[in-house]
């Protein structure tokens, strides 16, 4: 077995100071910046005459699809899927904690 050669001290300064073969120190990446949504907070006439027009004849009516179609808040679509539901217009498919889902109702 071969013996170590120790280095002395002028030799591990050197090799500190050089610093390797490693290159320039990784950056974090720089994560992409979304735009902040101005969505309304409540109703005005003409959007609420759209929530009366128009998502009772979409196929799929969640909060997201209602917030994204009438740029409403979370909250606002929320209260509005549930009058649509207790006037008629819409009837319930999925209602659990996480996902409200919701379909037009036939017209008979």
């Amino acid at each position: 077995m071969a013996v170590k050669q120790q280095k002395t001290k002028e030799a591990k300064a050197k090799a500190a100071m050089a610093g390797g073969n490693k290159g320039k120190k990784k950056k974090w990446a720089k994560g992409k910046v979304r735009e902040k949504a101005f969505n309304a907070v409540l109703f005005e006439k003409p959007a609420y005459e759209k929530l009366l027009t128009d998502v009772p004849k979409m196929k799929l009516i969640s909060v997201a699809t209602v917030v994204e179609r009438l740029k409403i808040n979370g909250s606002l679509a929320r209260r509005a899927i549930l009058e649509l539901q207790n006037q008629g217009l819409i009837k319930p498919i999925v209602h659990h904690q996480k996902q409200w889902i919701y379909t037009r109702t036939p017209q008979a």
